[in-house]
């Protein structure tokens, strides 16, 4: 096929209706990028003879090497049906769990989907995670069923048996799309019915319920796949041959006779062939006749592989001539009887048209895109459209339009940035010679030649010969002479490109939805937390990014300096881009970090964040090997942060610069990318950083031996934690259920703080719920400093309502009781998975005055309530065991004693009032006395302060709160400085008095495994602390797939070992999952007989628990209980005194 020219493609960029905007989902090595190069092969990029091993979208060296691609691409192709021409925007998307970010930046940018299944392993977990995606997205799948030759060539199945298990994979997809929908349908049953709720109660008395769930009024045949509606291609992209039903209904309607329509209807399905009356019958399983599928298209398949495979010449030559083929000699005498097959099934069956065909006609055109789309992508957060202002909501229909008008504002969406090479920009690629050039170097070098051969000979010209060719001289002269300034200049310009090369050039990879993008067009940059609302009533109405306005936050203007078409591995410039296309602009390094909303009019609100599966939780510590080199390394994470949609780079406390990335291969090439693109120097990389968090349990029952704890024991344990109470300090009184009392060190206030441990759901409803938190938090603060913020949704008060009844079902009994109406405050960061509760008298702020909205309240604590907040933050953000972040637990205030600072403030009040009278009878005599060149300053000062006096009570009271703090600051510094630090401190006391434990993160990990195998993976599994939840055989293999849970400390080098282990037959993928207890107690010391007899003196037998806190508390450089020596008496020199 001939390339399409640039021209044409521009051409069809202005027409929506022929723009197919796709990405390739699926599970790692289900062949998505083969797919793509077969697609790519159709428009002449690369040769048909290379399809699949070329492997073109994985641009990058790692990629090439491990065979996995690590990021989303895109190239656009052009693709003729009938007389319909199609541009096809087509982006390659990884498949590997670690990249999973990068497949959400393809998704928002595409209308479409194709899915890409193995035919052998069927449905996997990151098929159902990119369906997931897709769903979540609004956009359209099709599938394509890859790698059927394997049921030919490796599981040597009929075609029969091909049938059912093509029949069976298309059920399991089918069913992971109907829970997906059903889900949705119920949301909003559930929703609907909140809303009539309250009328229903108010007009019936008595209630019917409907048991109906509402899914049998809801139409969702379009969903799903079946061959009969066209949406499902089977192929094998190695051989290059794909076909849907559409393809040999044609061929076998002009055939048997029989109707386009009826074949396609029939050809998929339990339908046979009635040969004598040429009919198609219904029933074939029970009739023990060959369904239509196999009987028509299987059976080809299967006999013209037997025939190539076996090198059965003769029934080969007569399949090419029955078919009308072409194949050359090559091909044919090739000793790989693969490239045989390719040359003939590529012909026959080609993958692209089959493919490309079923795109145009199923996936929608950027047109066709759904209301319910727009809005969702228009509402960040729990806004709700309508919420929205009218001018935002005017773009929908722009949106809708997908209008490519002049007067139609510009809206674009940067999914992520990425990193290209300076040298692959169009504007340095090296461009052909002309002649004139070519002629000038020539000259160039004959004159550096004959200067050379001067100077070795050290002669000068005899000048009869300079008389004689003067006029030719001069006229050389004139030339060498430009040349010499060409030559330099050139110099010049390849010493800037050179320096400019080392660069890294960031490209963002974008999709306009409206109006047309032109290169030099000033453009508004909208940050994720940008508010249309707010901004509007501070900008002049029409105003755009080329006039001078006022700063408003999370907005930006920016010139879009180039445009490019990506195409792969190469970008080509662009002047202007109308509504519907995918492209690059050039220029945004500035203004965007990782995504964006670009666009004209200030209404545009920005789209909701990319939604991102696998959570970053991989941490590494970097520092360059040469401290000299730090600044270098300081801009390559900057770089890489922005280049990497999913990397997160933090500083923390210790100074140490930490990458936190989504798994062992995601981290790999990051620092690949560190050391050879973005710092560009050797970097010495920590182990990785591990994260942990501490909780307290109930008292244990049985003890380490699992015999049940009696008297004996109890009397050891209750030794052993009076031992423990040895630790804390005098001054902190403990009672026997674990309530600490301590006072601050004025002794001004008194404070007894008790800790429990939360049910388990309560933890997990907390960090399930965070952002939900935080929103609570912002609206409590805001009203506690009577600040106007915009009235807040009642969907949002509906979920904190739901949220609130949810703790109270979870909190039951009688230790519970009213526990979640005297809530105080969440942490770490007053939005974490542990609660602070108020049970002492005269208090009654809560975190649920968003609820009730209530002012603040006026009681004795009011001044000093938010350093007993600070206090339980500080407390939990770093436990007493490791200082790691607490979960699950709760601290209960259960007295507040502050008589005797009362007495101290009242007592300080009047000597400081008393100062206060005389100070300002001074200031009236100075005010009078002021000389009169300073009239101005002196009267907007007094207007300030009587501005102060009567503006606000606010204000007086922020007075009187300072007077508190200055009356009681003493020797031991403010007042609220010893209250946070007395809080923080009664925390870690109430915790150490109860049973510590560790919490390890865990990784889900599946495996899929021949059977052969199982055994390896099992002794790997159970090496490394795994535990395995349930195994199951897959239908129709051999494999079998393992379920388990497996500590993020454990994990590093587990999928390297299981592959060694098993040679390659098991790959394993893991996901962050959750946060587990470790059973074991770290402080544990053996007490009691039997435990002695079971451990020896010193509990030799590993403590994990205990292993995993010293690790932490070494590299933290905390105090860590271990003997240098252990057995001196066994330490002996090993080189003998000679």
């Amino acid at each position: 096929m001939v390339v399409t020219s640039l021209e044409k493609m521009i051409g069809l960029q202005r027409e929506p209706t022929s723009i197919r905007n796709i990405c390739i989902l699926a599970h790692v090595d289900h062949g998505k990028t083969t797919l793509a190069d077969c697609l790519i092969s159709s428009n002449g990029i690369i040769s048909n003879r290379l399809a699949g091993k070329l492997r073109y979208l994985d641009s990058r060296e790692d990629e090439q090497i491990r065979g996995i691609t690590m990021k989303s691409s895109a190239i656009s192709l052009h693709f003729e049906k009938g007389n319909q021409e199609y541009l096809i925007n087509l982006i390659d998307s990884p498949g590997h769990v670690d990249f999973s970010s990068e497949v959400s930046t393809a998704v928002r940018l595409c209308d479409g989907c194709i899915i890409v299944l193995d035919a052998v392993e069927g449905v996997c977990p990151q098929t159902q995670a990119v369906l997931r995606q897709a769903w979540l997205e609004n956009i359209r799948p099709v599938l394509v069923i890859n790698k059927i030759d394997r049921l030919i060539v490796e599981l040597k199945l009929t075609p029969q048996e091909a049938y059912s298990h093509l029949k069976n994979i298309l059920e399991q997809v089918n069913a992971i799309t109907g829970a997906l929908f059903t889900s949705k349908v119920l949301e909003e049953r559930a929703e609907k019915e909140t809303e009539t709720q309250g009328i229903s109660d108010s007009v019936h008395g008595d209630q019917v319920y409907d048991w109906s769930a509402g899914l049998e009024d809801t139409d969702d045949s379009h969903l799903y796949f079946s061959p009969d509606q066209g949406n499902v291609v089977f192929a094998s992209a190695i051989d290059g041959w794909g076909f849907g039903i559409e393809h040999f209904a044609k061929l076998y309607s002009q055939k048997i006779g029989i109707k386009h329509a009826v074949l396609l209807k029939t050809l998929w399905g339990d339908y046979y062939l009635n040969t004598k009356a040429k009919k198609i019958m219904k029933g074939d399983q029970s009739k023990g006749k060959k369904p239509l599928f196999v009987q028509l298209v299987l059976d080809n398949i299967w006999s013209l592989y037997e025939a190539v495979l076996k090198r059965d010449k003769e029934k080969i030559d007569k399949i090419v001539t029955s078919l009308g083929l072409k194949v050359g000699a090559r091909e044919s005498r090739h000793a790989d009887p693969k490239v045989h097959l390719n040359a003939i099934c590529s012909q026959w069956l080609p993958i692209s048209q089959a493919v490309l065909s079923m795109v145009c006609s199923k996936l929608p055109s950027p047109l066709d895109i759904t209301a319910e789309r727009v809005e969702k992508l228009m509402c960040v957060g729990a806004r709700t459209f309508d919420s929205l202002p009218p001018e935002t909501q005017e773009l929908k229909k722009m949106f809708m339009k997908c209008s490519s008008e002049d007067t139609a504002p510009v809206i674009v969406f940067v999914s992520k940035m990425f990193a290209v090479d300076f040298k692959t920009l169009p504007c340095n690629k090296p461009r052909p010679l002309t002649q004139e050039v070519i002629a000038q170097r020539r000259e160039l070098a004959r004159q550096r030649h004959a200067e050379k051969l001067i100077a070795s000979q050290g002669q000068e010209l005899p000048e009869q010969a300079l008389s004689g060719n003067e006029s030719e001289l001069t006229v050389k002269t004139g030339e060498t002479k430009g040349i010499e300034l060409t030559s330099q200049t050139e110099s010049m310009t390849l010493k800037t490109v050179e320096q400019e090369a080392d660069k890294e050039s960031f490209i963002a990879f974008a999709r306009v939805f409206s109006g047309v993008v032109r290169r030099g067009q000033k453009i508004f940059v909208l940050g994720p937390k940008y508010d249309p609302a707010e901004s509007l009533n501070k900008l002049p109405s029409g105003c755009s990014a080329a006039d001078d306005l006022p700063s408003i936050p999370h907005m930006a203007c920016c010139t879009l300096e180039n445009l490019y078409l990506l195409m792969g591995r190469g970008l080509e410039d662009l002047e202007e881009v109308p509504s519907g296309n995918v492209l690059g602009i050039g220029g945004l390094q500035e203004f965007v970090l990782k995504s964006a909303t670009l666009s004209t009019s200030p209404a545009c609100p920005p789209f909701t964040p990319l939604n991102f599966e696998a959570t970053p939780i991989v941490r590494v510590a970097v520092e360059p090997k040469h401290p000299s080199e730090m600044p270098q390394l300081v801009r390559g994470m900057k770089l890489l942060n922005q280049a990497d949609p999913c990397v997160q780079v933090l500083i923390q406390e210790t100074g140490e610069h930490v990458l936190v990335t989504a798994g062992e291969v995601h981290l790999q090439r990051c620092l690949d990318d560190l050391k050879e693109r973005f710092a560009k120097i050797q970097i010495s990389v920590s182990e990785p950083i591990i994260p942990f968090r501490e909780t307290i349990t109930r008292p244990p029952k049985v003890d380490m031996v699992n015999e049940e704890i009696g008297k004996q024991q109890k009397v050891a344990v209750i030794h052993q934690a009076k031992e423990d109470q040895n630790k804390i300090p005098e001054g902190v009184q403990v009672d026997s259920d674990g309530l600490i009392t301590m006072s601050t060190p004025n002794k001004y206030a008194t404070l007894s703080v008790r800790a429990m441990p939360l049910p388990e759901e309560v933890t997990q409803l907390l960090e399930e719920n965070s952002d939900l938190i935080r929103t609570m938090e912002q609206f409590n603060s805001s009203l506690n400093e009577d600040k106007k913020m915009h009235e807040i949704n009642q969907k949002i008060l509906d979920r904190i309502q739901e949220f609130k009844q949810k703790l109270e079902k979870n909190l039951q009994g009688r230790k519970w009781r009213n526990a979640v109406d005297q809530i105080w405050s969440f942490g770490p960061r007053k939005c974490g998975p542990n609660i602070l509760l108020s049970k002492f008298e005269g208090y009654r702020k809560t975190v649920w005055q968003c609820l009730d909205k209530t002012t603040k309240e006026v009681s004795k604590y009011r001044d000093f309530d938010n350093s007993i907040v600070s206090g339980f933050q500080l407390a939990t953000l770093s436990g007493p065991m490791c200082e790691e972040p607490l979960m699950g637990v709760c601290f209960i205030v259960e007295k507040w004693d502050m008589s005797k600072a009362e007495e101290q403030m009242s007592a300080n009040r009047q000597d400081s009032e008393e100062l206060d009278a005389t100070e300002q009878t001074k200031n009236e005599d100075k005010v009078t006395s002021l000389p009169s060149s300073y009239p101005t300053e002196s009267s907007s000062e007094n207007k300030k302060l009587q501005d102060g006096s009567q503006g606000s009570p606010n204000s007086s009271e922020k007075s009187s709160k300072r007077k508190g703090e200055t009356l009681l600051a003493d020797c031991y510094g403010p007042f609220s400085g010893q209250l946070i630090a007395t809080m923080k401190e009664a925390c870690r006391y109430a915790l150490q008095v109860k049973p510590q434990r560790l919490m390890a993160a865990m990784y889900t990990c599946e495996i899929m495994a021949t059977a052969e195998v199982l055994g390896r993976v099992y002794a790997v599994l159970s090496k490394r602390e795994g535990r395995v939840l349930q195994e199951e055989m897959k239908e129709g293999t051999d494999m079998f797939i393992i379920k388990a849970v497996l500590p993020v400390a454990e994990s590093f080098g587990f999928a390297d070992e299981i592959r060694k282990r098993t040679s390659g037959l098991a790959s394993p993928q893991l996901v962050f999952s959750h946060w587990e207890i470790i059973s074991g107690d770290p402080f544990w010391v053996p007490t009691t007989e039997e435990e002695y007899l079971h451990f020896g003196e010193k509990a030799d037998s590993e403590n994990q628990a205990r292993k995993y806190m010293n690790a932490v508390r070494k590299r933290k450089g905390l105090y860590v209980e271990e003997k240098i020596v252990e057995h001196a008496e066994k330490q002996r020199t090993l080189s003998r005194n000679k």
